[in-house]
Formats: C-alpha cells, structure tokens, sequence
C-alpha cells in the first residue's frame, strides 16, 4: 500500500518550520514517500489540522500518517505552557481515539539558538527524526516489524 504523509506545519516561526520541513521532505523523498505540506497559523491548530484531514481523505488504497511540525518558544507569560500542553495533548489524543499516525517535530525551545540547533540541514533535524518515526510506526501499523 502507497504511503501518504501530511506535513502539518505551524509557521508562527517560518524560519525554523521552513528548516524542519527541509528535514522531513529530505527523508520522504529519499524514502519515495508522497507528502503534502498543510500551513497553519500555530501548534494549536495542528491537531484540529490532523482531525479535519483525516476525516476527509482517509482512504483504503493509502497509509496516511502525519508530522506536526513547528516551534514553541519560552517567553515571559506562561502562555508557553499551555500551547506546549495543548498542542501535545491534543496529538495524543488524535493518537490513542482515532488510531492515527502522528509523529511530533513541534520544538519547545527556551530560545531561537535551540530551535536552529534542533533543525541543522543534517540528519540531526527534528523534522527528518519525525518523519523517520512515521515511516517506521506505517510499517508496525501494517504488521512490517
């Protein structure tokens, strides 16, 4: 079965989303997997992202899975906090009800120099782990372990 993999990408930080994308198309393509990228505004809209998606394209003749990408950083308010907690609760959430594929590449940083860190053009990219991780839990979900 053809794997489809839906990069959904909360550009608050383009920046760092657009070198997380990088990461994750740079696996997909060398791994011939079909992806499409879905822009939102923030973390806390990837999970509505992933539910609205998925209800509407969810098909027999494909794998779907999911990488929620994006960045978190630590200002002075505790609005942190509660993205960090929301956007993740609501993936596992998805996760565990609808038995849904969704790995996680949402940086929670405490500062810009740790996003970059975490997004080099390497195989070090938290982008390029997640949609590692989503090719290998496709597999397990197709019994290929």
């Amino acid at each position: 079965m053809k794997k489809q993999v839906y990069i959904i990408n909360a550009n608050y930080y383009e920046e760092i989303s657009k070198r997380l994308i990088a990461g994750a198309v740079n696996y997909l393509d060398e791994n011939q997997i079909n992806y499409k990228i879905v822009n939102v505004l923030g973390a806390l809209e990837i999970p509505t992202s992933i539910n609205l998606i998925y209800n509407r394209v969810f098909s027999k003749d494909f794998d779907i899975g999911f990488i929620g990408i994006g960045c978190i950083i630590r200002g002075e308010t505790s609005h942190y906090d509660i993205v960090v907690n929301e956007s993740a609760a609501g993936i596992t959430k998805l996760i565990m009800d609808k038995d849904i594929i969704i790995t996680n590449s949402i940086l929670t940083v405490e500062d810009k120099n740790q996003a970059i860190e975490r997004s080099k053009n390497d195989k070090t990219n938290k982008g390029y782990h997640a949609a590692e991780a989503c090719d290998q839990l496709l597999d397990i979900k197709n019994g290929k372990f």
